[in-house]
């Protein structure tokens, strides 16, 4: 899993970082995994990354629930990241 802190957080480079990372992690076989701070404002460029199988979110996800409710939450999440694939 590769750590998306410094990224969410807006370490210059960091979006490069993880690319680099998950690139890296992909040739040497790994499913690619990423999670930490990703929130509907910043989740998009993470999830447009190829060898990502997998984010991380559930924090954001039922801290958002607690005023939207979970499946408007986890809805409005799965809507990004599936607009970042396309």
């Amino acid at each position: 899993e590769l750590h998306t802190g410094a990224y969410a957080n807006g370490a210059k480079g960091g979006l490069d970082a993880l690319a680099e990372g998950a690139r890296l992690a992909a040739r040497c076989g790994l499913e690619v995994h990423a999670g930490h701070g990703l929130t509907y404002e910043n989740v998009q460029p993470v999830a447009a990354l190829p060898e990502i199988a997998e984010l991380n979110i559930g924090h954001f996800l039922i801290g958002e629930a607690l005023f939207v409710g979970l499946e408007a939450a986890i809805g409005e999440m799965r809507a990004l990241m599936l607009a970042a694939r396309a």
